[in-house]
């Protein structure tokens, strides 16, 4: 059995880098998209999940929270079994929360061209932090 500063000595020796991806990991080009038959409609297209995930680039902790996209689709729509693998390769990506919600914003955007995304990422509590980031992209 180990005492408290023996435990402590040994997870900072513990070398976590070779378990967090960079953020070039990503792999945007796995969302697809189809034809929206709609145009001009004004439909929302809603998304959620609550299993997002992504590690602190500098611990390799995980960060666990919620996702939801609303967006207003122009002529294409996200093609949903890829918008859930794109989001499965954030899992072992070190990324701060901040630049998690603008990038995921981003190549949504870049993929589907939408009129308006509106993008929530809500973290759950950790030290006794609760983080919630909210982007938003309208078209010029």
């Amino acid at each position: 059995m180990r005492n408290i500063g023996e435990l402590k000595e040994h997870y900072e020796s513990l070398d976590w880098s070779g378990l967090v991806e960079t953020e070039s990991s990503i792999k945007a080009d796995c969302l697809l998209t189809f034809q929206y038959e709609y145009p001009g409609a004004n439909a929302i297209v809603g998304i959620e999940t609550d299993e997002f995930s992504a590690v602190c680039p500098w611990t390799g902790l995980p960060d666990f929270g919620s996702l939801q996209v609303n967006y207003t689709p122009d002529q294409l729509c996200l093609e949903l079994k890829s918008v859930k693998y794109y989001l499965l390769g954030y899992r072992n990506v070190g990324i701060v929360q901040e630049h998690a919600a603008n990038r995921i914003c981003n190549d949504l955007v870049a993929a589907c061209k939408p009129i308006k995304l509106d993008l929530i990422l809500d973290y759950k509590s950790r030290g006794g932090l609760h983080t919630v980031l909210t982007v938003k992209y309208e078209r010029p």
